[in-house]
């Protein structure tokens, strides 16, 4: 399935709830740890494509904080597995001219994931074909209640007034401060929910759930959620009427 790659229709921002890993792994009567890894053998092929079909921004849900309940030893070998992708694909991020960008509770990751995350962090930030965000350690009403703590904060010290604080004020607290808001959701292995991820920042957001397995999401099941996407009509609260003016 081919589509048109014009700028003008694709989703600016595209976000992803990479869901199915485990499930692959046991179909597959392989263990847990296997099917990660495949799951970073499709999240390549993810990445590549959004670059060529001119993405400028793609999302990735990588580790929840509801993840930290896992089994301490998969938990180990995820962020061993984290580290050794972001060396080995950091040469194609420079090729590529992939800026990363990370969201999420960055401390609470060991101290050698942190450091690995802030070298390709800082020595690809001037890249501008497409930002790549991981949401690492992150939860969506977690990011919510920081951004109330850090306004509430400024409220007591007189900084702002209540008044003065809407959605763009909110917007600028928000780990996501630097993105556009989600234009399209996909969310693999066919659970048809949101799962804590970008709460504030999908208030808009065209969702897609694909009964394929993360390991197994290819370009083709790429296209075709975009394809979707393309075909449905955003109103953004208006009617179909005024926007065709």
């Amino acid at each position: 399935m081919m589509i048109s790659d014009s700028k003008n229709d694709m989703p600016k921002h595209l976000a992803i709830i990479m869901d199915g890993n485990g499930r692959w792994a046991e179909k597959k009567g392989k263990n847990r740890i296997q099917g990660h890894s495949h799951g970073v053998k499709a999240v390549q092929k993810v990445v590549e494509e959004a670059v060529q079909l001119n993405i400028q921004y793609l999302t990735l849900y990588a580790f929840s904080t509801e993840n930290w309940s896992r089994p301490q030893e998969e938990i180990g070998v995820l962020m061993k597995l984290l580290v050794s992708t972001l060396k080995s694909e950091f040469q194609k991020l420079l090729k590529n001219r992939i800026k990363l960008n990370v969201i999420g509770n960055m401390h609470e990751l060991p101290a050698f994931v942190q450091k690995e995350l802030e070298y390709v962090v800082e020595h690809t930030q001037d890249n501008n074909e497409m930002t790549l965000t991981l949401a690492l350690s992150y939860g969506g009403r977690e990011e919510l209640s920081n951004v109330f703590k850090q306004l509430a904060t400024k409220v007591k010290n007189n900084i702002i007034s209540p008044e003065k604080i809407d959605q763009s004020i909110i917007n600028e607290h928000l780990y996501t401060q630097n993105l556009p808001d989600v234009d399209l959701l996909i969310r693999t292995s066919g659970e048809k929910r949101i799962s804590n991820f970008l709460l504030w920042q999908i208030a808009y957001a065209e969702l897609y759930f694909s009964k394929v397995l993360w390991p197994d999401f290819t370009k083709k099941h790429l296209h075709k959620a975009i394809t979707s996407y393309k075909k449905r009509e955003r109103r953004f609260g208006k009617t179909s009427k005024q926007l065709l003016g």
